[in-house]
Order: C-alpha cells, then sequence, then structure tokens
C-alpha cells in the first residue's frame, strides 16, 4: 500500500480514533503565544504554563462536593476494611499514576499494603518505556485483569485522559461483566464521549460504573495530557486514597483538599518558586544545547522522576531509556538513578517493595487476543527481566558523562538524607556539572502518603520538562511540534497539529504525515516537522 492508501484508510476508516472534539486535545487560549513567551523571558514561560493550573482547582473544589466522591471514598474504605483488594487502572500518563498511587499507599499504610494493586498497560516495563500500540486494544486490557486474579469483591477504579483508552475501558467491561463495581475518571465532558465514541458510551451508561468527570479544559501543551488532565486525576485518587487511610487508622479526618490543592499553587507561584524554576529550566536546556546529558540522583520520589523523565521521549521525541546490554540506541537527554542500590532493587523500592507485575505474553497469547501480525511475528521483550536492565541504580554507566558537557541533579523534597547525597557525588565526580535541586516550595498539608509532596513534585517537573524543550524549539505556539506516531490516537493528534500550524486541512495534513512517514528511513522521528516543511504551498 502507498501512503496515500494508508492516509485514506486513516481518514475514513479510523474514526473512532479522530478526537479533535475532544477539549483535551484542543489548544488552551491562555497558553497559545507559549514559544514566544518562554523566549522573551523563561519566569514569564513558567508562570504562562503554571496560569492553567488554576483550571485544576476550580475543577477540584466541585469535586470535592460530590456524592461521586464521596461514594469513592466509601468504596475503598469498605472495600479494604472486608480484606478485598481496589485496582487502578491506567495507561501511558495515567498507568504511571496508577504505579504511583499503588506505591504511596504501600508505604503509607504497611498493614494493609498489599490491597491496592495497579495495572498498567503493556505491564509494569511500560514505567519506564512506553509499549508501542497497546493502548489501542480492549482485549489487552481484559486480559490483565484476569492475569491479575479480580474477584467481583475486588474494586476497580479505571482512570484515562480522555475518556476514551481503548485498553482501559477494557479493564471495566472486564471486571464489570464478572460482577465487578468500577470508578472510571477522565477530563472530558461526559455527554460529548458518550454521542461520539461507543466505546466510551458503553462504559459510562454501564449501570455497574460510577463516573467522575473531571472536565477542566484542554491542557497547557496541546493535547499532552501528562499535563493538567493528570494532574486532576492524581488529585482525585489521592485524596480518595488519603480520606480512606486516616478512616482506617482512626485518624482526624485530612484537611480540606481543595484548600491544600489551592496553598499548593500559591507556594508555586511565589518569586522564589518561579525564580528557581526557571534557573533549572535555562540550566537544562544549557546542558542539551551543548550535546549533553543529565541524570537525576534520586531516592523517595524515584517514581515521579521516573515518569516525567519517561513521558518526555514520546511527548517531545526524545530518545527513551535503554537496557546495559543495548548500545545501538542513543543515550537518553534526562535519565533518573538511585546510587544507593542495584537497579532491580530500585525499580522495587519505587514500586514499594513488591514483586515485578510484566508481561510474558507469547505468540500464542497474541493470536488468542487477535492482536497485529506483528506482534505475534515479534512479542515485545518487556518482561521483569528486561525491565531491570534499565540501568536505574548504582551500576557503572560512564555513557552518562562520555560528552564532556554532561549534569548530574541530586534531587530531593525539603533536604536529602545525607547517604544519599553522599552516594551521588561519588557517582557524579566525572560529570561536568552538579546541581542540588530541593522541590520544597514551602509548607504544605502533611498527610500518610503525601498527597501534596508528591503533587508539588508532578507540578514542577512537568514546567521544568515542558519549558525546557520550548526553549528547545520543540514546542511551536502551545503545539509539541515533535510528536510521536505510534499509536492512533498520536497519528490524528499529529495530523490535527500539521493542520492548524500548517494552516491546512485535516485532509491535505494527512496525506503529508502518511507520505513523511513513507519517505523517512524506517524508525525515523521527526514525520511531524518533515511534513511541515514539505506542505504544498
Amino acid at each position: 500500500m502507498s501512503y496515500l492508501d494508508d492516509a485514506k484508510n486513516f481518514e475514513l476508516n479510523e474514526t473512532a480514533f479522530h478526537l479533535g472534539f475532544l477539549p483535551t486535545e484542543q489548544s488552551h487560549p491562555a497558553t497559545a503565544a507559549m514559544d514566544v513567551e518562554f523566549k522573551n523571558s523563561t519566569s514569564a514561560g513558567v508562570r504562562t504554563l503554571q496560569r492553567v493550573d488554576r483550571d485544576v482547582q476550580k475543577m477540584a473544589e466541585k469535586m470535592f462536593t460530590t456524592p461521586e466522591f464521596t461514594k469513592l471514598c466509601e468504596a475503598i474504605y469498605s472495600t479494604i476494611t472486608t480484606g478485598h483488594t481496589v485496582v487502578f487502572s491506567g495507561c501511558g500518563a495515567t498507568g504511571r499514576l496508577s504505579i504511583l498511587l499503588e506505591a504511596m499507599w504501600r508505604k503509607g499504610c504497611p498493614g494493609y499494603a498489599d490491597q491496592v494493586k495497579s495495572i498498567m498497560t503493556g505491564g509494569d516495563y511500560a514505567l519506564v518505556k512506553s509499549v508501542e500500540s497497546f493502548e489501542d486494544y480492549a482485549v489487552f486490557g481484559a486480559r490483565q485483569v484476569r492475569d491479575l486474579g479480580m474477584t467481583p469483591d475486588d474494586l476497580l477504579i479505571a482512570i484515562t485522559e480522555g475518556g476514551e483508552t481503548s485498553s482501559v475501558l477494557g479493564t471495566v467491561k472486564e471486571h464489570t461483566s464478572k460482577g465487578g463495581k468500577a470508578f472510571l475518571l477522565f477530563n472530558n465532558p461526559a455527554d460529548l464521549l458518550r454521542e461520539h465514541l461507543e466505546r466510551s458510551r458503553e462504559a459510562i451508561d454501564n449501570p455497574a460504573v460510577t463516573v467522575l468527570d473531571l472536565f477542566c479544559g484542554p491542557m497547557a501543551l496541546a493535547g499532552s495530557t501528562r499535563m493538567q488532565a493528570t494532574t486532576c486525576e492524581q488529585l482525585i485518587a489521592s485524596a480518595a486514597l488519603e480520606t480512606a487511610a486516616a478512616r482506617i487508622y482512626g485518624a482526624a479526618s485530612p484537611a480540606p483538599f481543595a484548600a491544600g490543592f489551592a496553598a499548593l499553587l500559591d507556594a508555586l507561584e511565589s518569586d522564589n518558586c518561579v525564580e528557581k524554576l526557571a534557573a533549572h529550566i535555562d540550566f537544562e536546556a544549557k546542558i542539551y544545547s551543548a550535546g549533553g546529558r543529565v541524570t537525576y540522583f534520586a531516592d523517595e520520589y524515584m517514581l515521579d522522576l521516573f515518569t516525567d523523565t519517561t513521558e518526555r521521549s514520546p511527548t517531545f521525541m526524545l530518545p527513551g531509556f535503554r537496557r546495559i546490554d543495548d548500545d545501538t540506541l542513543p543515550e537518553p537527554w534526562a535519565f533518573v538513578r538511585n546510587p544507593l542500590y542495584s537497579s532491580a532493587d530500585t525499580i522495587r523500592r519505587a514500586l514499594g517493595n513488591r514483586e515485578l507485575r510484566c508481561l510474558k505474553w507469547t505468540a500464542l497469547d497474541y493470536i488468542a487476543m487477535h492482536a497485529p501480525q506483528k506482534l505475534v511475528d515479534n512479542p515485545p521483550q518487556i518482561g521483569a527481566e528486561d525491565l531491570v536492565k534499565i540501568p536505574v541504580g548504582n551500576e557503572y554507566l560512564p555513557s552518562r558523562y562520555e560528552t564532556g558537557h554532561d549534569a548530574a541533579v541530586l534531587f530531593g523534597y525539603n533536604g536529602v538524607p545525607a547517604e544519599l547525597e553522599f552516594a551521588a557525588k561519588v557517582q557524579a565526580v566525572d560529570f561536568k556539572h552538579f546541581r542540588n535541586m530541593d522541590a520544597g516550595c514551602g509548607r504544605v498539608p502533611r498527610t500518610r502518603l503525601k498527597v501534596f509532596e508528591h503533587l508539588a513534585v508532578k507540578l514542577q517537573w512537568n514546567t521544568i520538562s515542558t519549558g525546557t524543550m520550548v526553549k528547545l524549539g520543540r514546542v511551536r505556539g502551545n503545539w509539541m511540534s515533535h510528536v510521536a506516531i505510534s499509536n492512533k490516537k498520536l497519528i490524528d493528534r499529529a495530523i490535527r497539529l500539521i493542520s492548524e500550524l500548517g494552516k491546512v486541512d485535516y485532509h491535505t495534513a494527512c496525506v503529508a504525515l502518511f507520505k513523511a512517514a513513507e519517505e523517512l528511513p524506517p524508525g525515523s522521528n521527526g514525520a511531524v516537522m518533515y511534513a511541515l516543511d514539505n506542505i504544498p504551498d
């Protein structure tokens, strides 16, 4: 088939993945000139990005008063106290959020640690590297529910930023078809999803499903739902867990979460914090511009940094994490390590000291699930043995400081334990630059699960990683000009990006994208930019 055939097929036969009607896929008017603002002043760019987080605050003020949120808290509490399991399910950013929520619970509630679990589309391996195209298949999500051994008495909390991710909706359908109950959290108006997407309508109308519509508007970076959408979900889901934990342990009810989040935003918007974020953005941009790399050293908030560094790869077309025994791939620009432990121990500690849940599906499994032929022919290597080969521990890794421009960043929240600082400095002696980065941003409400500390880290590193890429020219206006096309949703997003920036209709943009993908060498990045540069006048 030619690129014209591929483009025609996507335009006519993949309409279920044409998602431009969703607010989470549109551009936010408040950040339309974000690239210019960062160019003029990094601090001004930071404030522009932060402005959109106030949309999350408005949503939260309403959601915390709803019967649906109360029902979620009660369901978590009753499930755990009757000896059953709460399972969070997500894909991509929400999958990493599901893993984080489980880890927060395990560390904060050790007596009930095994009663909160997570399903990440593609398994735990997807924590560090996206598993291409898995999100497009509901049957994969259903299989992971079965693999986990969920019973009807367990509770499923499914999280999908757009409300339409097939693999996540597959977990909902599988669990409820066996008599279980589920909650579904998403960030687009439910009525809009019901009107346009059959798979979303089926889940929303399911009597066994309680919907929490967390709609807060478009993202600060168009289509990048790792931004405000996942912040909404992290705030609401972790608040529900915290509420249940307080009740289980007989503690006082946590401080009002909406007010706590507003106080956190106030602290992040302070002059001191803005200048700190701007300085770090300038620091990283300078390193990457010189061809250098940045390695973060962290311990307690390792998982939070895992999430941010992993998501930079598909969002901005950067090299992803690679195995220690694979030098055929380029080194990632940004990387996170724990200098105190081996990679295997680092990953398990980050996950809350649990065993890994990776996928060992064979060609026969993929055949049974009617998966694409490419998965049958070459089953992805995403098992536990593959995950622990990602060198995120204290292994010798000279490739991180071989350019002569590389930097080490010691990361903590309101200080760094002495043993972490010592180990990081030992490993950082060969780096050209060394920097301390303290994410502490003033007083935030203290909770058992460290809800606001984790939110602070997320918001700051979303700002840092996005701002750095804007400074490096990988954003036009408020659109990602370098975007992966590794699944159908991202193909549609790339087409709409080309359409808006190239000022052409959807059809012309679709043809231009598939033409670029055909003309570029296999495995090449940059199809979007290539298409934009070659749109006919």
